[in-house]
């Protein structure tokens, strides 16, 4: 009798029955949705749903790493990750059945960035629809709210069924994918003064004092608002609006993970996806005086990056948190 298993109410026969090269243990796919971000970690030649299944088979079956944990259902949950390239590439999650047998569930493209920066507070959600999560914490750069989409999800998993989340802290490491992005050329900007300083972090003080419900931290900001508003209507009338807005980091779209952020480039690397031989840009940016990597296919790319310049487009904010416990 022909192997046979049900997905979604439909029969899936022996052409989307795989065997694990590492485990010999059988990998079912089929009916994963193809992802947007695909190239931007080298893939934009994935058009077709069965080349992206294909891919997905190829990723689970050749994997270089695999994370498992219990997930609220009592499922043994895993992750597997294949690098194309460094710090790069894919990740297949999915839950193994009582036959040891890997159903992949869905698989996203992810980048791993280097500047990490601490905090003290971070909240990390379930996605309503399948087991990914969403991390938020508060920056005060920023004055909002910062919500990533969560990459190491197993480690999460294994130190809440332990019990060591309540006496944690964490350093988060940021990094976004990008399918559309341009280069701006850098405005003049003399070197800030000390009184410059003290201004902002005179304004971060006041936007945890207004967070913490100070009205005259409160007042206070909405005036400073309310000058800068009338500042750049006198020079927009002039000037173009990017030589008045140096950077910018604000939530774009529907989706609360996705930024459209301007900052400068501090850094770039070109990288090559093993598989399809694709360039890949990544840029060191600091925006909003955070600093991150974002990925990007070449051609997806306006303009040639270069440290000074400065870079504008839409992100798809990852990151990777480091939990270290409260002694």
């Amino acid at each position: 009798m022909n192997d046979m298993v049900l997905q979604c109410g439909r029969p899936l026969y022996n052409d989307l029955i795989k065997w694990d090269c590492l485990t010999r243990r059988k990998i079912l796919t089929g009916g994963i949705p193809l992802h947007r971000y695909l190239r931007a970690v080298g893939f934009s030649n994935i058009q077709k749903r069965e080349e992206y299944e294909e891919l997905v088979r190829f990723t689970s079956e050749c994997y270089q790493t695999e994370e498992s944990a219990v997930n609220a259902e009592g499922e043994d949950f895993s992750e597997r990750r294949k690098a194309f390239a460094e710090q790069m590439g894919l990740m297949v999650r999915g839950v193994y059945d009582e036959k040891e047998e890997f159903h992949a569930e869905y698989c996203v493209p992810y980048f791993t960035g280097r500047a990490e920066r601490f905090y003290e507070d971070m909240v990390i959600e379930r996605h309503a629809e399948k087991e990914s999560y969403a991390g938020v914490c508060d920056d005060m750069n920023l004055g909002v709210s910062l919500i990533f989409y969560l990459q190491n999800v197993t480690e999460y998993l294994n130190r809440k069924r332990y019990g060591r989340m309540e006496n944690a802290t964490a350093s988060l490491i940021l990094s976004g994918l990008s399918v559309e992005g341009k280069v701006l050329m850098p405005v003049y900007q003399k070197m800030p003064v000390v009184s410059e300083i003290k201004a902002s972090q005179e304004r971060s003080r006041m936007l945890q004092a207004a967070r913490d419900g100070d009205e005259d931290a409160i007042e206070n900001l909405t005036l400073e608002d309310m000058d800068m508003y009338s500042m750049i209507s006198r020079r927009i009338t002039d000037e173009d609006v990017f030589s008045i807005v140096t950077t910018h980091f604000m939530p774009c779209g529907v989706e609360c993970d996705h930024y459209n952020i301007m900052g400068e480039i501090l850094d770039v690397e070109l990288l090559e996806n093993n598989k399809t031989h694709e360039k890949v840009y990544v840029l060191t940016i600091e925006t909003n005086e955070i600093i991150m990597d974002v990925c990007i296919n070449q051609k997806d790319l306006l303009g040639e990056p270069k440290a000074g310049r400065r870079f504008r487009g839409i992100i798809w904010l990852q990151g990777l948190v480091h939990f270290e416990e409260k002694w």
